[in-house]
């Protein structure tokens, strides 16, 4: 979460499918099922792409981005589409392997799709190394996924100022190229804890909670605060998935507000917070 340039070969490359136990879920590439299942999260992985191709040269090539993006989230279109299909019907873009092969193949299957068939078919086939419930999630969306997903990426290419647009479907690709440009390239931040900073780390994470988790906590919101306020948005269910455990969202965040972190009301899987009494 710190380094995002390690953040967007995540979600750009190959992924090596296999597990040392239960505990072990790298091959999910910091995503998790209920992420998969409800669209939380994707607000920040489709910009930290967007940002990855947007900024490939020396100015910002917004149509590069888009293109990547469609590439990124290409599922082959449904007969309903027709070959000359607009954007109102129109989710798979195999024409932009050539320019993509890293992120969509010749058939259309975008780099997600491809990716979420992968962890389902390794978890029904490895279901020693698979917790249950997530197995259980994986095998309803070897199911359901194509065709969740395709409603997203048809409500993704919608422009940003069409009537129809409704408020639980905010998710765009011309709010993430916007927050893409804003924010601006891909960064490693480096940061170096004072030991006084460090002390208080110590002293407020709660027994029976990795201490790593308030450091990474602390290094996120010293990279991302702004001069104009205290507060920093808090990319919930992205954090869960980069720490490989919903425990983060459900029993760490919470315990951390009690001994570190100020955190508002929380929605769609982000919510905003700042630190207490840090040095």
């Amino acid at each position: 979460m710190i380094n995002e340039i390690e953040e967007f070969s995540c979600y750009t490359t190959p992924v090596v499918y296999k597990a040392a136990g239960k505990k072990d879920v790298a091959w999910m590439k910091r995503m998790n099922t209920d992420m998969l299942e409800t669209g939380e999260g994707f607000q920040r992985i489709l910009t930290i792409v967007a940002r990855g191709y947007l900024w490939k040269g020396r100015d910002a090539d917004l149509d590069h981005a888009r293109r990547a993006l469609c590439a990124w989230c290409s599922i082959p279109d449904t007969e309903k589409a027709g070959p000359k299909a607009g954007w109102e019907n129109k989710t798979g873009y195999a024409e932009l392997h050539g320019e993509f092969p890293e992120l969509v193949d010749e058939k259309g299957w975008g780099w997600l799709v491809r990716h979420v068939h992968s962890i389902c078919t390794f978890a029904r086939t490895n279901p020693g190394l698979v917790q249950k419930t997530r197995l259980e999630h994986c095998l309803d969306l070897e199911k359901t996924f194509d065709k969740i997903w395709r409603d997203r990426v048809l409500h993704y290419q919608v422009p940003l100022f069409t009537p129809t647009k409704t408020a639980i479907w905010s998710l765009s690709f011309d709010g993430v190229l916007a927050d893409a440009l804003e924010l601006g390239p891909l960064r490693n931040y480096e940061i170096t804890l004072t030991e006084a900073q460090e002390e208080w780390i110590r002293d407020n994470t709660p027994v029976k909670i990795p201490e790593e988790i308030l450091y990474t906590l602390t290094l996120y919101y010293l990279a991302n605060l702004q001069e104009d306020s205290d507060w920093v948005v808090l990319p919930v269910t992205n954090f869960a998935a980069y720490f490989g455990t919903t425990t983060f969202s459900r029993k760490w965040l919470p315990a951390l507000c009690k001994t570190a972190i100020v955190r508002d009301t929380s929605g769609f899987g982000v919510s905003r917070y700042h630190l207490m009494r840090f040095p």
